[in-house]
């Protein structure tokens, strides 16, 4: 669970940018545009599968 704690001399602002910079460091985003719509087993091993080819070909290339 993801909170802000603001005071009243707290500008809005940084609160929404904080709260953002807390969302995306915790992964909530990621993991709703991932559960968006429904992957079946048998495609989210193919998927699996070719971000492990990407990771691979980028790490021998360095």
């Amino acid at each position: 669970m993801v909170e802000i704690h603001l005071e009243e001399s707290d500008r809005l602002d940084w609160a929404l940018k904080a709260f953002k910079r807390k969302i995306a460091k915790a992964g909530i985003l990621k993991d709703l545009r991932k559960k968006r719509y429904y992957v079946k087993p048998s495609e989210a091993r193919q998927l699996k599968a070719a971000a492990a080819r990407r990771r691979s070909r980028t790490e021998r290339s360095r």
